[in-house]
């Protein structure tokens, strides 16, 4: 068994290098070769993203593995496909178009073995071009929530559970038993969707033992115009909805929503909701019904949670005027509707946009 597995879900990112440099990053990794494998999954790529993984499989046949998935699942389907093969005690995901320091994996796994944790994370930090100079840092996770855990160090990683690919993991903890190269489908990851991540990973904070971290950006996250973060349409918010729903059932059935109930609800109204709503709004949002996806969206709101704004949460941490704005929805879809875009109506010929 190897030390480690990295996976790379990869779709369309052989333009400007961008497939490459991430890829570089990865064989450059300073851990012995012999003890981690690079398993890129190329989930029907229309560029030639699949021939740049075949020509570093063959220049790293000792551990760099290119696998095809027949039919396009997105990322969560790529994801299950390269868990599957997935040799490795601890297990690591990085998204192809992003890239990591030389050191990256074995600082993680070093803090680990020192500590005896079962998942440790780090920082990351936003850049817009190929370097490693350190772009605007953002702290993935917080010191609250290490150690060995207990209720209220699951209670802040539920509240922030940070990036799920600016981390490492036992590989337990995502495929419990599972033997490398069964043939029974993994179905870990939801497939067909955006959000995918967030789907499942309250449910892999749960089965942390213990968890580290390091308070260095040592992942860079690359803001272009091709990120999913950046992409609004209905599939997208239809998906962020998905996966918002999805965190309810993996809670359920994993039998950790009544002892957390308040940290899923406020997850469910950010990701379901509050993000989903303030995405159709905007006119240049492009969505054709936004009245009525923006209706549908409160009520079923208000059927899943209707005690929501009362969430000691959602009272601490959601903008005031976005409270505002909800409670007006809660009221009276049409008057929201009216106000909203009257209000920046007002806001863009102030600004003469």
């Amino acid at each position: 068994m190897k030390k480690l597995s990295i996976i790379v879900p990869v779709y369309n990112m052989a333009a400007e290098g961008k497939l490459d440099y991430c890829l570089k990053s990865l064989v450059a990794q300073t851990l012995d070769p012999k003890d981690f494998e690079i398993i890129a999954v190329d989930d029907c790529s229309t560029d030639n993203s699949y021939d740049i993984l075949l020509d570093y499989s063959k220049k790293y046949p000792e551990n760099f593995f290119a696998l095809k998935s027949e039919v396009n699942h997105h990322q969560g389907g790529a994801k299950n496909i390269g868990l599957a093969a997935a040799q490795g005690e601890w297990l690591g995901f990085i998204d192809a178009d992003d890239w990591i320091v030389p050191d990256y994996y074995e600082r993680l796994i070093k803090k680990a073995e020192e500590t005896g944790a079962d998942m440790v994370g780090c920082d990351y930090c936003f850049v817009d071009k190929h370097t490693f100079e350190v772009g605007k840092v953002v702290h993935n996770n917080n010191f609250s929530q290490t150690g060995v855990m207990d209720k209220e160090r699951y209670k802040n990683l539920l509240i922030e559970t940070g990036s799920l690919v600016v981390k490492v993991y036992k590989r337990e903890i995502i495929v419990g038993d599972y033997v490398p190269g069964t043939k029974v489908k993994l179905d870990i990851f939801p497939e067909d969707i955006f959000y995918e991540d967030n789907a499942v990973s309250n449910t892999w904070m749960i089965r942390s033992k213990h968890f580290e971290y390091i308070e260095e950006p040592l992942y860079f996250y690359y803001q272009h115009n091709a990120s999913t973060v950046h992409s609004i349409s209905e599939k997208n918010l239809e998906d962020r909805m998905t996966a918002g729903r999805q965190i309810l059932t993996e809670a359920k059935e994993n039998g950790y929503f009544d002892d957390y109930k308040d940290e899923i609800e406020f997850q469910y109204t950010v990701l379901f909701y509050v993000n989903t709503l303030f995405s159709v709004m905007p006119r240049k949002s492009g969505i054709k019904n936004s009245y009525g996806f923006a209706k549908k969206l409160a009520e079923e709101m208000k059927e899943t949670f209707p005690g929501f704004q009362n969430n000691k949460y959602y009272i601490e941490k959601v903008h005031a005027e976005e409270k505002k704005l909800i409670k007006m929805q809660m009221k009276s879809h049409l008057l929201f509707y009216i106000y909203y875009r009257l209000l920046w109506f007002y806001r863009d010929l102030r600004n003469g946009r």
